[in-house]
């Protein structure tokens, strides 16, 4: 199936399995081939609700609903009022959510995993940006593999679990060597200080446009054009203004009106806009007729 197949196949169906979640019932609309994989949010001994409910809603915006915490420190921070205001309406995402001791227990069919970690460290996996590492990871830019072996490595992956720490002191240095890569968003140097739920916000977007993204859907509907001849009639008119005006002399004419043409084409005015424009022309000529004045 070449691409444009598979995304027609994807308008039909929609997305095979689910490689991140709800899409929110918009299609994919690049083509790529890997094996669906599962997307988890583990928060680490969060301890704040609010940034619960923030996380609940930044993972929806993005169409993910996969969310675990690990040892909380409000054991029913889910149903917290502060939570369930931050979370913007993502109450699904609540609900679905699960809180359990260990992160054993978070990253149970998860194959790999990414540390959000910014303190350096003098040992661990290799930091990279997240958008940096999406593209390695699902575009195959993997070193020393033919066709086959990439997608036999591919079809390893069942799941991949990104991991957030505590507000305070972040993921301890434990968390952070049993992951694949530390995930580190690019700030202004002077100032990183991002807080979770922004974090989350940004790997979640970072996330969602490696797998595809979303459509952006136009706020206004297109507007008509106006046809040939409706672009022709406004013209003879606008030739007769100019020439009332003064402004186009027809002894010498030379490629005013061509050049007003081509304007138009490139502009593609709508039916409205050519009304405007008569009215426009309109005006000028009986404003001549009047000598200055409009009749």
């Amino acid at each position: 199936m070449d691409c444009e197949e598979e995304r027609s196949a994807r308008g039909r169906e929609g997305p095979p399995g689910d490689a991140g979640g709800d899409n929110g019932g918009r299609n994919f609309t690049r083509c790529l081939h890997f094996p669906p994989m599962k997307t988890r949010f583990v928060l680490i001994q969060t301890s704040h609700a609010g940034n619960v409910g923030a996380a609940a809603r930044a993972m929806k915006t993005m169409g993910f609903d996969d969310l675990v915490l690990v040892a909380p420190r409000w054991p029913n921070v889910l149903r917290k009022e502060e939570t369930i205001q931050r979370a913007s309406g993502a109450l699904d995402v609540l609900e679905n959510a699960r809180i359990v001791e260990t992160l054993d227990e978070a990253l149970e069919d998860m194959s790999h995993l990414c540390a959000t970690a910014m303190t350096p460290r003098d040992f661990g996996p290799p930091t990279r940006a997240p958008r940096e590492h999406f593209e390695t990871l699902l575009k195959k830019e993997l070193p020393a593999l033919d066709g086959k072996a990439l997608e036999a490595d591919l079809a390893q992956e069942t799941g991949v679990a990104f991991l957030f720490g505590s507000e305070r002191f972040g993921m301890a240095n434990e968390d952070v060597y049993r992951c694949h890569v530390a995930l580190s968003i690019p700030t202004n140097p002077g100032f990183g200080s991002l807080n979770l739920g922004a974090a989350i916000q940004v790997v979640a977007y970072e996330w969602r446009q490696a797998l595809g993204g979303f459509g952006v859907e136009s706020a206004t509907p297109p507007a008509a054009r106006a046809d040939a001849a409706q672009v022709a009639g406004m013209l003879a008119h606008w030739e007769q203004a100019l020439q009332a005006v003064g402004f186009l002399d027809p002894a010498a004419p030379k490629k005013l009106m061509p050049r007003l043409n081509q304007l138009f084409n490139r502009a593609q005015p709508s039916p409205e806009e050519i009304h405007i424009l008569r009215g426009i022309a309109k005006a000028m000529i009986e404003t001549a007729a009047g000598g200055g004045q409009k009749v």
